[in-house]
């Protein structure tokens, strides 16, 4: 077995267990773009400060850009014997151009030259999971908007508790998903800075142009202090959280759907193309993708706890615990990308059952909060008063098997004589739903006008 090009100190062959050990190329070759990026850039300010020739950059720069072309037709050999996907594209480029090849490792190390690829990985992966939660967002205010008069029973411990609509509901969602988009957002102008030009851990002696790698790469500026650079995987870890948080939104939301398309509910059909059969029972269609969305949060957490822990005891600068550093955010990329796309089909496609969620309004006395709150108001009760004469009303319902705004005038005042007759309209649940006006409530025209704050941000967004 051959040495590996990056061991100048080793003397002897490395133990074939050793090597699959370290070995990182069968999942960092996913960093081919980032690799070449980043070192035409190196190069570019090499040759600009004057430390290698304008021809061998100028060879560097061709020849990575065949080694590119290889790697995306399939011609390239990615070898066993390769470490990582930064040495098996210097090799092949030194292979296609002679010593020029040799050049471009000048004034870095992989400590930096890894920081950065990961970095570009991770920034890029940040926009484009922000811009499908934009994409979510419009999905749900749409949805939200065509369903801001159904009602539904709005829940606290998961029983029946104040009549809402189901586009307010949605527009919980929509809110969660601007929260995570926000994350995102921040994330990246936070870790947009160039790791590149730290070497190991100290700086190079050589006149390199850091500002200059930095603008080409489309940073904001240099980061700051090398051995923070080339140690730091903070970038690493919030993408990993955002995803985490995110990804318990989907759940919650994934958790609703399963309940809600159930037989026992049956207010939402969710489409074919998003459910399955049984192998057995040929009935039923199941809500896998909810489920699948649902599990799928456990997984990226595991991969935020995995790193986090990797990173708790490290000491500075560059440690090779921190190769444990990819895997987990690859695998959560991927389970984000993927769950928001499937999300945005699921939720276009999904038929609200309007009168399934109407009748379920007339279980659990949803407007029995109104009748206290009228008390407070019209007979000068204090509430906690109102509260246990309401409680009576919901007793008599029950005996009589009604809700509550089923019951009659003669009904109420046998309760209590200061409930008048106005007291009657206010009992029924679209009323009630209608008349939790208060900004950020309710009422549909509370919930339109939150549609409308939430597109107009919308607009902002795209027009950025």
């Amino acid at each position: 077995m051959s040495k590996n090009i990056a061991s100048a100190r080793i003397s002897t062959q490395s133990s074939e267990l050793l090597k699959a050990l370290n070995d990182s190329l069968p999942f960092d070759k996913i960093l081919y773009a980032e690799d070449i990026e980043g070192s035409k850039a190196h190069a570019s300010m090499l040759a600009t400060q004057g430390i290698i020739s304008q021809e061998d950059f100028e060879a560097i720069d061709r020849g990575l850009s065949e080694v590119k072309a290889e790697i995306e037709s399939g011609e390239f050999n990615f070898d066993d014997g390769d470490e990582d996907i930064h040495m098996a594209i210097e090799k092949r480029l030194t292979q296609l151009i002679g010593d020029s090849g040799k050049r471009l490792h000048t004034a870095r190390s992989r400590n930096d030259q890894v920081a950065l690829d990961f970095r570009l990985f991770v920034q890029n992966k940040t926009q484009e999971i922000a811009e499908l939660l934009l994409t979510n967002i419009n999905s749900f205010v749409q949805k939200a908007e065509e369903n801001s008069s159904v009602m539904l029973p709005g829940m606290t411990h998961l029983q029946h508790a104040q009549p809402i609509n189901f586009g307010y509901h949605l527009m919980a969602y929509a809110s969660m998903f601007k929260r995570d988009y926000e994350r995102f957002v921040s994330s990246y102008e936070r870790n947009n800075y160039s790791p590149i030009g730290c070497a190991a851990l100290a700086g190079t002696p050589h006149p390199i142009s850091r500002e200059i790698t930095s603008e080409k790469l489309g940073f904001t500026a240099p980061t700051l202090n090398c051995l923070d650079t080339v140690s730091d995987r903070d970038f690493a870890l919030e993408i990993l959280f955002n995803i985490s948080t995110m990804m318990m939104h989907i759940s919650r939301l994934s958790e609703e759907l399963i309940f809600w398309s159930a037989s026992e509910f049956g207010w939402v059909t969710l489409s074919d193309r998003h459910a399955t059969g049984s192998s057995i029972m040929p009935q039923k269609k199941n809500p896998d993708i909810p489920e699948l969305l649902r599990g799928k949060t456990g997984r990226v957490n595991g991969n935020l706890i995995s790193l986090l822990t990797v990173m708790k005891g490290l000491p500075l600068a560059y440690n090779k615990d921190m190769q444990e550093d990819k895997e987990g955010v690859f695998d959560s990329v991927r389970t984000a990308l993927l769950s928001l796309q499937v999300l945005n089909e699921m939720i276009l496609d999904m038929r609200v059952n309007e009168e399934q969620m109407q009748s379920a309004c007339m279980i659990g006395h949803l407007s029995a909060t109104d009748l206290a709150d009228y008390l407070v108001k019209e007979a000068d009760l204090p509430f906690r008063d109102a509260y246990h004469i309401t409680g009576n009303a919901v007793n008599l319902a029950q005996e009589k098997g009604l809700d509550i705004s089923q019951l009659s005038l003669e009904d109420l005042q046998s309760i209590d004589a200061r409930i008048q007759e106005d007291v009657v309209a206010l009992l029924d649940n679209r009323a009630s739903m209608n008349a939790r006006e208060s900004q950020g409530g309710t009422a549909t025209i509370r919930v339109l006008e939150q549609v409308e704050t939430l597109k107009l941000w919308l607009s902002q967004q795209n027009g950025k």
